[in-house]
């Protein structure tokens, strides 16, 4: 087949491992950075454009768009849709899992267990707010953040009054969360692949910080998650209508809280923790269910 990974970088370490494992199948993939192509929109002959040529059919394209990219990336996938490409993640389910709000909406509709939260623009009574979500400590996060940027943990109410404050100000949209004190900086990462979970690992942040992430230091190791964490991580994919996700859950008192799902989660961390060929199981999912015009928008809202 001839699959097209949609990224900026080819030297990424996800890239390669995906470049890698098309290879050893017998695939031929093709890195596009996305924002480098250009595309006609029209209804007889829709095409992609890079570096002053057409670009081929691919039978597949996987989409690897960064945060800040959302818009365009999606964009560029959607019309290798109606070109009859397979995606590995449709635009519509990646649209819905970028926005943090949507997306919660839509596990909060499904019943899924998420940390309690909410939303504000600029509210009148922000002690109100506060104590809408059970009081300080309390998780402020900037409704465009990535990667636990503009994530502010709030240990007393002073403190969250200050930093609500000063957001509004910014005019910046914000959401504000329960703080899951028993998880003791800590979240499960669950690798959805095809409506199952097929590797999961621990994220424990460094010692006085809370974001668990990698990149900001956090250790990551192998993990025996629970069969509700399970079906947990499953459902909230299934609800995103995203074929591959990152499903990242905290443990607590009252069960697995869904804090995200990532539409294009990283290959290294997971793989390195488990020692689980990742990349591969991509393929393979993609030489199973990998038909010409078989884009339907999956999930609802």
């Amino acid at each position: 087949m001839k699959i097209a990974i949609l990224s900026r970088n080819k030297n990424l370490y996800s890239t390669r491992r995906l470049v890698e494992a098309c290879q050893q199948r017998g695939h031929d993939p093709v890195v596009l950075d996305v924002l480098r192509t250009y595309m006609t929109v029209a209804s007889s002959k829709p095409e992609v454009h890079f570096k002053g040529e057409v670009l081929p059919q691919f039978d597949a394209v996987i989409p690897r768009i960064g945060a800040s990219v959302t818009f365009y990336g999606t964009a560029v996938l959607r019309q290798y849709e109606m070109t009859g490409s397979f995606p590995l993640n449709e635009s519509v389910a990646i649209s819905r899992s970028r926005d943090k709000l949507r997306s919660l909406q839509l596990l909060s509709r499904r019943g899924l267990g998420m940390p309690n939260t909410g939303f504000a623009n600029n509210p009148d009574d922000i002690q109100d707010l506060i104590k809408m979500v059970g009081g300080a400590p309390l998780v402020i996060k900037l409704l465009e953040g990535t990667q636990d940027i503009g994530v502010v943990l709030a240990e007393t109410k002073k403190a969250a009054e200050s930093v609500l404050e000063a957001f509004m100000g910014l005019k910046a949209n914000i959401l504000v969360q329960e703080y899951i004190k028993e998880s003791g900086g800590a979240d499960i990462r669950c690798f959805v692949v095809g409506g199952k979970v097929v590797a999961a690992m621990k994220r424990q942040a460094q010692p006085g910080e809370f974001r668990s992430n990698l990149h900001r230091g956090g250790s990551s190791s192998l993990i025996k998650i629970t069969p509700a964490e399970r079906a947990t991580a499953v459902k909230a994919a299934k609800a995103m209508g995203l074929n591959v996700a990152g499903v990242d859950l905290l443990r607590s008192e009252r069960g697995p809280l869904i804090m995200e799902v990532n539409s294009s989660p990283g290959l290294e961390g997971i793989e390195t923790s488990t020692g689980k060929d990742i990349a591969g199981m991509i393929i393979e999912f993609i030489e199973k269910n990998a038909k010409p015009h078989k884009t339907k928008t999956r999930g609802k809202g």
